[in-house]
């Protein structure tokens, strides 16, 4: 058996152990018979390049990046004068918009300014492909010089200009939205840019049903708790629209965690694994939302599963929402089940070494937040107060290369951190000060797509915390709003139950133990919460 061959044995084998069925493992056919949507994108290449560069754009629209740039490939092998394959190389090369610009280096840009140059030198035989180049030209232009909002913004306005002089041409349109969409402002809590994209993406929609891209940026517009029902409806088509990508089978997700559908969750994100196979960064992202829907259902044996194989994958991406998913997954299963003296050993990663972890201080920063609620919630102040500096030099970190978004993250999750460890030291009028400014910091900001949810919200932790002084009231206020943004949450839904039980809210203690009951029925672990609720009802 050939060594390739032996590779895809085990990881079926390893994708049956937690509940996934034979990974399909789809290809990048030449021929475009992957099921991946419907794209026109007209360009004047020759017949058989056209072909391959709606191809290559369909991948493009489900985040497919190997099987795009094969695609944009065989577009080059097929026309070399095709300079518009060389313009979907450098939007390729961008990744994922949506994680902007932690996704970005120096070298990636240079090389993006390179393929511009060779879409220019190949040949744009239209008015309209020059366009589009001169378009996406601006993101890479002075990227030495001017910061990452400028480019990004500059972006924004190049393709509204685009779609705006072509009125016909979907693509434009599409494109125009996505990154609108994406370049987001987290403390906009009317969801102005991310309301715009969806309003401009619902009509083609309805003209293009079956478009990958409309239902996936439509899932990113709506990825917020206010506006998350909305997007239930691209959530539910866009697997159906493009079965073959795994990103497609991933990103309905995105909208089941917002509206607290655990079991969706679950499901979406194993067909995510069964399709990518352990070959992209798709697998580690899913098997996170994966591991986070499950704990939820405290199904704590299965997400163990997930992390033990995930772990075991031969060669872990290196990209951010792999690091972010492989420090998140051991964290969340410590701290989802409230064992904190197992938080607060947690190491890094077993393949710590061999991992470039210094490349994503987000990523490590869940390790350090983890050992530091961990260790300060099983009293042990100085080790808390270690992770507290530990993450301030990654917040440090974060601000130097210009991720602000994280910087501003990472400093929060200090700062729950801090203030644990006060009431760890016996500062309990000084822990709920600083909790409280914390939480309302996370509050102002949205989560980023390469997450589920926080790791430990903070106004949960600061929830817990009122609920150990005997502040009932007001513990039953901050668990019922971490609900609100966070709606099914297990953790919360508990704390509210035993909140209002011991305020003499038995109707309201009665309400969350059903829910508590009823979300946990298929539990494969036993949780001391779920006891309470059956005691709570009388069951």
């Amino acid at each position: 058996m050939s060594p390739r061959r032996t590779a895809i044995t085990l990881t079926a084998s390893l994708l049956l152990a937690f509940g996934v069925a034979l990974p399909l493992l789809a290809q990048s056919p030449a021929g475009g018979s992957a099921k991946l949507g419907k794209v026109s994108f007209p360009v004047s290449c020759n017949p058989a390049a056209q072909k391959e560069f709606e191809v290559a754009m369909a991948y493009y629209h489900s985040f497919a990046w190997p099987q795009n740039k094969a695609a944009l490939e065989r577009v080059i092998q097929a026309d070399p004068t095709c300079g518009m394959a060389h313009w979907g190389r450098a939007l390729g090369m961008l990744d994922n918009p949506f994680l902007w610009p932690g996704s970005l280096s120096p070298k990636l840009l240079a090389d993006g300014q390179a393929a511009i140059d060779a879409a220019r030198a190949a040949g744009l035989k239209t008015q309209r492909e020059r366009d589009y180049v001169d378009a996406l030209a601006t993101f890479f232009k002075d990227a030495d010089k001017l910061n990452h909002r400028t480019r990004a913004t500059a972006l924004e306005k190049a393709m509204q200009g685009v779609a705006a002089r072509y009125p016909d041409d979907t693509e434009a349109t599409i494109l125009y939205a996505l990154v609108l969409s994406a370049n987001f402002d987290p403390n906009d809590k009317q969801y102005t840019n991310q309301r715009r994209a969806a309003q401009t993406l619902e009509p083609v929609f309805v003209k293009q049903p079956e478009h990958p891209g409309v239902a996936h940026y439509l899932i990113h517009s709506f990825d917020y708790p206010p506006i998350a029902p909305q997007g239930l409806d691209a959530a539910r088509r866009y697997a159906k629209i493009a079965p073959d990508a795994a990103h497609a089978q991933h990103m309905p997700s995105h909208i089941f965690t917002r509206v607290g559908h655990w079991q969706d969750s679950v499901e979406s994100n194993r067909q995510s694994a069964r399709v990518d196979g352990d070959r992209t960064v798709n697998s580690p992202h899913a098997y996170d939302y994966m591991v986070y829907a499950q704990l939820q259902l405290a199904q704590d044996r299965a997400a163990g599963e997930v992390l033990s194989h995930a772990r075991g994958v031969a060669k872990k991406p290196d990209h951010i929402a792999a690091a972010y998913a492989y420090a998140a997954m051991p964290a969340r299963i410590a701290l989802e089940r409230g064992a904190w003296g197992e938080a607060a050993r947690l190491p890094l990663d077993p393949a710590a070494e061999s991992y470039p972890w210094k490349k994503y201080p987000p990523s490590e920063a869940v390790n350090a937040f983890a050992r530091g609620v961990g260790a300060a919630l099983s009293g042990d102040a100085a080790a808390a107060g270690a992770e507290v500096a530990r993450l301030r030099a990654l917040r440090d970190t974060a601000k130097e290369r210009q991720i602000g978004y994280w910087a501003e993250q990472i400093d929060i999750q200090a700062e729950v951190v801090r203030g644990l460890a006060s009431c760890a030291a016996g500062k309990s009028d000084e822990c709920v000060a600083v909790l409280s400014v914390a939480a309302d910091r996370e509050d102002a900001t949205e989560k980023h797509a390469v997450t589920p949810g926080p790791i430990l919200p903070a106004r949960e932790v600061l929830a817990m915390v009122l609920l150990k002084d005997g502040k009932t009231a007001d513990a039953l206020r901050g668990f019922e709003a971490v609900l609100v943004k966070e709606p099914n949450r297990y953790r919360a839904l508990a704390g509210a139950m035993q909140a209002a039980e011991r305020a003499g809210d038995a109707k309201k203690a009665a309400a969350f133990a059903e829910r508590v009951v009823a979300q946990t029925a298929a539990a494969d672990s036993a949780r001391p919460e779920i006891a309470q609720a059956r005691r709570v009802l009388g069951k």
